[in-house]
């Protein structure tokens, strides 16, 4: 019984380290790059499903469905860039320009909680002076009284219901905007998880090639067989950056930053280096490990 189950440890070990390495892979020949898109994405982390293999990869019908309740977050015939690569046990995620919002720390919540405007202390007395009192007069004087706070009470909740929907609709626009720029994905999806040999480049491109079109990817890979292959230029030459360059690209060009700091913009992570060359000060911000932007000032 140990040895079976030192088996099925060791197993499932080959087969995490298995999914590391296709993802390794798959990250080290896409990230960065650009591709330019053939039908237009949701602005949502469900981004498109596609199965591969099977007779209707994509589901039209609910695709359009996610475009009309999510919007258009990058259009057909855009470029976009390639942000992460994920391989999970029944699916490969293709992640463009952010990967979708509605991620873990995005709010898709446009409901505002709203406030009540309880009974005062006054309005309490009065009512228990109500019930006690006998004299038809202090009763009408009371329940006048009464009226004008319990008009005033409902006035006040009026005004706040009407403050927390103008706060709910300008929260909702608010995410929407959000999801036209947060990028989309596809989801590579296999029943059964992900056979062998589909979490490797060609594979990918061949289950994307009616909806991606990789021409940037393989003409920038044709150009670029190494960081720095025959006609590059040397290491320190800040001419040499562009975006979508990997952080450890830029680190190789221009050395060790001076300096790293991070922050969160929603469920992304965004880092900034500081580098130092003899006569500049270049200032690189990364998003998921991939250069989004860049300033070169003199030393």
């Amino acid at each position: 019984m140990r040895a079976m189950a030192m088996g099925a440890v060791l197993a499932l070990t080959v087969v995490q380290v298995a999914a590391g390495q296709s993802e390794a892979d798959l990250r080290r020949y896409f990230e960065g790059r650009t591709v330019v898109v053939k039908l237009d994405l949701p602005g949502t982390d469900d981004g498109v499903d596609v199965y591969p293999g099977t007779s209707q990869p994509v589901d039209f019908p609910k695709h359009a469905g996610r475009l009309k309740k999510y919007g258009t977050a990058i259009h057909r015939g855009d470029e976009a860039l390639i942000t992460k690569l994920r391989v999970k046990r029944d699916l490969i995620e293709f992640q463009l320009d952010g990967g979708g919002y509605g991620t873990f720390g995005d709010d898709t919540d446009p409901n505002v909680s709203v406030p009540t405007a309880s009974k005062s202390e006054r309005e309490r007395n009065l009512e228990k002076d109500l019930e006690r009192a006998k004299d038809p007069a202090d009763k009408r004087k009371i329940k006048e009284e009464l009226d004008r706070l319990r008009h005033d009470r409902e006035r006040e909740n009026d005004r706040l219901r009407t403050q927390a929907e103008s706060a709910r609709q300008l929260k909702e626009a608010n995410i929407r905007q959000r999801r036209l720029e947060g990028g989309s994905r596809f989801n590579l999806r296999y029943r059964g998880g992900v056979p062998d040999g589909e979490a490797t480049p060609d594979a990918v491109m061949r289950a994307l090639a009616e909806y991606l079109d990789f021409s940037p990817v393989l003409a920038a890979r044709s150009e670029r067989p190494g960081l720095y292959g025959q006609g590059d230029k040397a290491p320190g030459d800040k001419n040499q950056l562009r975006k979508g360059l990997l952080a450890d690209e830029v680190d190789a060009i221009l050395g060790r930053p001076e300096s790293i700091s991070r922050r969160q913009e929603g469920s992304l992570t965004v880092s900034t280096s500081v580098y130092l060359t003899a006569d500049s000060r270049i200032e690189a911000e990364f998003v998921e490990g991939v250069l989004i932007r860049f300033v070169i000032s003199s030393r």
